[in-house]
């Protein structure tokens, strides 16, 4: 859909030119191809005489090894590999895989489904990179060393890496590998979640301004070498695809590198091309190689933005200004990538239209250029590296505190939530309007039509859904749930999901540990278009219910915080309740009998029933009701608890909605509150594989034993149920059907 768009505008553009024609045709049928390709777990075995070279694209991360290889049947494979010892990890480390051989022993594992419908898809990201598995390895033997052109700069990336680490100060390295070399896995979490904020993430990765600086500088120091003009272009062309490799090769570098390339080439053949037509080329040459790279996100973004500033070009020449043109191709970069952003991230950032205005110059002519020189330094005069390391170092880090202060500032950030079809469509026909009217010189306060009508139409959709939606998200061994009321009255959370995480050998810690409220939960809201939760609660203090609360807390606002009377002192809340009290929101501890009202529903706490808190069964139970609906959300209420709830709410009877309590544990979910319950649907919340059997079979048979439907987080992923009008409507994230119900019967 995104690139139809572009190679739309590629095609009316010059619709005479054949070569845009068969771009948008190949761009159309590839991109409908991949992006419906649907892999299936594929059963193969390797054993030790399996041969597989590695790919650049892999990890070292704590135990773990992964990353993506080639077998001789030239198939694609995503290996996974846990280290067996710390001179093992270190060993691998040592050395570049990229283009080495091994002898690999293990099996195909299955793809695991996301989360939820805005979590990250191992399946699109094994398409993206033409994979067609997944492979659990269990031993690994090198067979051969990285070999030919490919492995020559394989080990100069590697040593260039080495090089960085062994001579840049600490702080400076993560900056330098992203700059210089591409790699990005080592620059701080925060910082990069600042980046996000300001629409500066753009400035790590190596882009077409990175690529034009370099070549320039090439070029120009070999025509001071006194070499021929020709000569040097043929060095360009023989240099650049070397440097694509050599910092990785992402989208962004190759569509540079491409574009260059092929004017040169035409050039030399005395075949002159346009750019336009180059560019073209550039994106059939990318799709042939690998067809999948049309799913990926870095590629769609580069080629938006540069198709946005190469059609805007009559335009941007006719600014009278340096500072009037650097406003207008910021503005035009944000607004020709802003859809795609949003269909991808949910969010957009609102101060990068100024923040831009400073920091590109600020990468591109100055911070740049400092690490490219610093670099060179380390090797000739690693003295006077040293000095300029003491002075730029402490410079460089009152820049990005500055960087972090501008972005903990509030309002940056507009999130609607994903894009629906008829939503991009709207969006991408307000941005063509919009290059429409700067195009044809008509009075720029159009654009307030252009752009705010499909803004404020994005933007007030969420508000005008009638029914109300429950979501148990699949977030492991853990718990979370979401309730949003008609036209977004209210939202609610219930829980935050947690790992339950065991004592292990330091070497064995992963760089990025993995925070299910950031990766799991937060996406889920911000795809949802969720910016406010009016009701945090927390049933009791479980690490695997509460622990990702505090990640949750720093990313969305929280109106109030209710909890367990007693839990607010377990160590397990420390960090959550700490974070809470610095964002001065409001916590309030809950009992049975304390209610409330939203519009026409009803809400009651009906656990726990004393303000001793013991565990489990003194989870805090929510009851809600408008008649014929109705949910119970049990946290890990347990069989004491359930027959509490028995003697004292004899009203509540036949639910449409109950998430079962402790995951389905053998000790929750008895026979007589089955009975009087009655559930429509009943959810169990568990992880895949749990070391625990939850749910018990004797749980899911009880159930099944009232022909009562259940549906199990580990195996279908989150479950979402939307009621309205007496009907309700189930979708599993594993299943693109859906299950209806109506309540009337």
């Amino acid at each position: 859909m995104l690139l139809h768009v572009l190679c739309i505008l590629l095609f009316v553009q010059k619709r005479t030119t054949v070569i845009f024609l068969i771009s948008y045709l190949a761009v159309a049928t590839l991109f409908f191809l991949h992006a419906k390709e649907q892999l299936s777990p594929i059963e193969h075995e390797i054993t030790q005489n399996s041969v597989f070279k590695w790919t650049s694209t892999y990890t070292i991360n704590g135990s773990k090894l992964r990353g993506f290889a080639v077998s001789e049947e030239k198939l694609k494979w995503y290996i996974t590999y846990t280290f067996d010892s710390e001179d093992e990890k270190h060993m691998f480390q040592q050395q570049s895989l990229t283009g080495a051989t091994f002898k690999m022993i293990g099996q195909a594992s299955e793809v695991p489904i996301p989360a939820h419908d805005y979590s990250f898809s191992m399946q699109r990201y094994l398409t993206s990179h033409g994979a067609v598995g997944m492979l659990s390895v269990t031993s690994l033997k090198k067979v051969s060393e990285p070999s030919g052109v490919l492995g020559w700069i394989a080990n100069q990336r590697f040593f260039m890496e080495k090089h960085i680490e062994a001579h840049f100060p600490l702080s400076l390295q993560p900056e330098a590998k992203a700059l210089l070399l591409g790699l990005r896995d080592d620059v701080n979490p925060q910082q990069t979640r600042a980046y996000q904020i300001l629409g500066i993430t753009h400035l790590f990765a190596i882009s077409g301004l990175h690529v034009a600086f370099l070549t320039f500088i090439f070029y120009q120091t070999m025509l001071r070498l006194a070499i021929r003009k020709e000569l040097a272009m043929w060095c360009l062309i023989i240099c650049l695809p070397i440097y694509a490799c050599l910092v990785g090769g992402a989208p962004s570098v190759w569509r540079a590198v491409g574009v260059v390339e092929i004017l040169m080439l035409s050039k030399q053949l005395n075949k002159r091309l346009a750019i336009e037509d180059a560019f073209a080329l550039s994106i059939l040459l990318f799709i042939f190689i690998q067809p999948g790279v049309l799913l990926q996100i870095g590629f769609q973004l580069s080629y938006l933005a540069a198709a946005a500033l190469l059609f805007s070009s009559p335009f941007l020449k006719r600014q009278t200004s340096v500072l009037k043109q650097s406003f207008w191709i910021t503005f035009l970069c944000q607004i020709g990538v802003a859809p795609t952003l949003l269909f991808h991230f949910y969010e957009i950032s609102l101060s990068s239209f100024a923040v831009n205005l400073i920091f590109v110059p600020l990468f591109s002519v100055i911070i740049l250029p400092i690490n490219l020189v610093l670099f060179l330094l380390t090797f000739m005069l690693p003295i006077l590296s040293d000095l300029i390391f003491y002075i730029y170092e402490p410079i460089r880090l009152y820049l990005t505190i500055f960087i972090l202060k501008i972005a903990s500032l509030p309002y940056q950030l507009w999130n609607p939530g994903k894009l629906s079809n008829w939503q991009l469509i709207i969006s991408y026909l307000g941005v063509g309007s919009t290059f429409l009217v700067l195009e044809l010189q008509l009075p720029l306060k159009k654009l307030f039509w252009t752009l705010g009508l499909p803004v404020a139409m994005i933007q007030v959709t969420p508000y005008i859904d009638p029914s109300v939606e429950v979501t148990f998200l699949s977030v492991g061994q853990g718990d979370a749930t979401i309730i949003e009321l008609p036209h977004k009255q209210d939202v609610i959370l219930i829980d935050a999901g947690g790992l339950l995480r065991f004592n292990q050998d330091a070497w064995k810690d992963s760089n990025t540990p993995f925070e299910i409220g950031r990766e799991v939960v937060v996406p889920f809201l911000k795809g949802q278009g969720i910016n406010t939760i009016d009701t945090f609660i927390w049933t009791h203090a479980d690490s695997d219910h509460i622990e990702g609360a505090e990640e949750i807390l720093e990313e969305v606002d929280v109106k109030e915080i209710h909890v367990t009377p007693g839990a607010i002192e377990d160590s397990a809340l420390h960090l959550a309740v700490q974070t809470a009290l610095d964002k001065r929101i409001i916590i309030k501890e809950k009992i049975a009998g304390d209610s409330w009202q939203v519009g026409n529903m009803q809400f009651m706490y009906v656990s726990p029933q004393d303000t001793e808190y013991e565990g489990n069964d003194d989870s805090l139970v929510l009851y809600m009701s408008q008649y014929p609906f109705s949910a119970l959300f049990t946290g890990d209420l347990e069989k004491d608890g359930e027959e509490k709830f028995l003697l004292t709410y004899t009203d509540i009877q036949n639910v449409t909605l109950l998430k079962a309590g402790h995951h389905g544990s053998k000790t929750s979910s008895t026979l007589e509150f089955i009975n009087r319950l009655n559930p429509l649907l009943t959810t169990f919340s568990a992880g895949k594989n749990n070391r625990y059997g939850h749910p018990h079979k004797e749980v899911v048979e009880r159930f099944e034993g009232n022909q009562l439907l259940t549906l199990t987080t580990a195996d279908v992923g989150s479950v979402n149920v939307r009621y309205y009008n007496e009907e309700m409507t189930i979708k599993i994230t594993s299943d693109t059907g859906e299950i209806k119900k109506s309540l009337s019967q």
